[in-house]
Parts: structure tokens; sequence; C-alpha cells
């Protein structure tokens, strides 16, 4: 008799309200899977060169997705600055891309791409092979500066197609501005470190006289010091050459571009607003580029 009374008091306790006390939980079942979790912060380095990861990160400069494009960015600004140097080159193929494609959004995120690479290497992009020439005629594209070679007269057409937005426009001559003032200004920094070398070289002079110029006759400091040459490449136009000092680039931007450029400031400053400010800043940097033509 007393274990069926055991047997009907525990069926019981199935069917009894448990009563809970005030700050007590209530038990837990004996099948209870904890799926709670904690996440941990993992600091690992990729182990991938920055050479390989650039193989497959530029082409998404063309990607149509704008939150690509903007992690892009964001991603290619953590990567060390002297890694982008190197391949400056081989960006700007993929940004000259993105400035002439088909969709708004991409042209004016490739304009992005272009100001974040004359933030770390204006003078790579101003002085590697084709990057002068070639990105000169894609913003003259863009703009509808550029005159038709049979007729002599504005590219119209161009012009409707590709600036015919207000803030996509402005946008370009704020770019154009830095870019021209990469390449056609000489900076203060440049000016001062032209000046430290001559000093510099002076004082060294006159210490090995008789012998002058002596670091002429030094092993170069970087690896490959005569690749404007192209002495194992193949054949370069004019417009993939490498235009290495300020004056060279001075004198092919006042042959090719600078009366249609002068022209485009003219008309761009008469729409006023924020397109206005931004052709008066070209303007402002257009006159100190050419001042020593």
């Amino acid at each position: 008799m007393g274990s069926s009374a055991r047997k009907k008091k525990e069926k019981a306790k199935d069917f009894k309200k448990q009563k809970l006390r005030v700050g007590k939980t209530k038990a837990k079942p004996d099948n209870f899977t904890d799926t709670s979790f904690k996440s941990k912060y993992v600091n690992h380095q990729i182990p991938l060169p920055t050479s390989a990861l650039l193989q497959k990160l530029l082409p998404l400069v063309l990607d149509g997705s704008a939150s690509v494009r903007n992690q892009l960015l964001k991603f290619l600004r953590l990567l060390p600055k002297d890694d982008i140097i190197d391949r400056t080159e081989s960006i700007l193929l993929y940004i000259r891309a993105g400035m002439t494609h088909l969709s708004l959004e991409i042209r004016l995120d490739a304009l992005l791409f272009l100001e974040w690479l004359l933030e770390i290497a204006q003078e790579e992009v101003v002085s590697c092979p084709g990057g002068w020439l070639k990105t000169l005629k894609c913003f003259m594209s863009i703009m509808g500066w550029a005159l038709a070679s049979e007729t002599g007269k504005w590219s119209s057409g161009m012009k409707a197609s590709f600036s015919n937005v207000g803030k996509a426009f402005s946008k370009q001559l704020q770019v154009f501005a830095k870019f021209l003032n990469a390449g056609l200004v000489e900076s203060e920094y440049r000016l001062n470190l032209g000046i430290q070398k001559k000093c510099e070289q002076i004082s060294q002079n006159i210490r090995m006289f008789p012998m002058t110029d002596i670091h002429l006759h030094m092993i170069p400091k970087v690896s490959n010091p005569y690749s404007y040459l192209n002495l194992f490449g193949a054949p370069r136009d004019e417009d993939g050459k490498a235009y290495d000092d300020r004056q060279a680039r001075q004198r092919v931007f006042q042959k090719r571009f600078l009366p249609e450029v002068q022209t485009g400031i003219e008309k761009a400053r008469k729409e006023g607003g924020e397109t206005g400010r931004a052709a008066a800043t070209l303007d402002e940097i257009l006159s100190k580029g050419i001042i020593d033509i």
C-alpha cells in the first residue's frame, strides 16, 4: 500500500501549481539546453599581401551596389599607404573606368576613390605612366569640355549625358581642382624639400671638392629608377607616357587642354551656386599652375 500511495503523490505533483517566492527564479526542467553564448573579439591579421587583395578588390570599384563601393573605400583606407603607392598605376585603371561609367552613382563614387588616392599618393598619380594625360582626358570627357577633333566644336552630347546634374558637376570640378593642384602647382612641402636638398648638395660638393655631384653617381635608393624610360616594356604612345616633372606636365596641359579648360571655367562660373564656387576654386588653382609656364 505504501508504494501505491507514493505513486499517487508523485502524479499529483504534475498537476499542482508551484508557488514561487519573490526573487526566486523558476526551476529549470531536466532537459533544459543552455543556448546563450558570449562573443569574443579576435584580432587576426590578414595573411595575404596587399597585391593579392587589390587584385580581387579593385574590380568592385565598378560594382552596381552602392554599399559595396562604400565599404570598399573604407577598407582601402585601412591598407598600408606604401603598398597603395606602389600600385597607383593599376588602381588608376579602375578609377578611370568608373569615371566614364554609364551609371551616375558609379561615376560619383569613382571621384571619391580618386580623391582618396590623391590624399596618399598625389605625386605618383600625376607622374605614373598614363596618370596625367589619360586622367585629364577622362575629366574633359565627363565634364563635356572635350573638343571634337574633326570639327573643333564642343562635344555637347557628351556634356548633356554626363554633367547634367548640378551636384555631380560641382563634385567633378572639386576633384578636378585637386588633380590639377597635384600636377601643376608646386606645393610648399615640395618647394621646401627641393631647397633643402639643394643646400645639402652644395654643402656636400664643398666638402668633397674637387669631386662634385656625387649623388648622381651613387646607387639609386628606389628599386626601379629608370622605369619611366620603359626600356623593356611595350612601346607607349603620348597618352601612356610618364610625366615625372611639373614642367613637362605644364607644357602638355597648355598645349592640349588649357583653352578648353578656361572656356569651361567661365561657363561654370556663370551658373553660380555650388558650381560657381567650385569653378572659382578651380580657376585660382589653374592660375597658380600656369603662372610660370
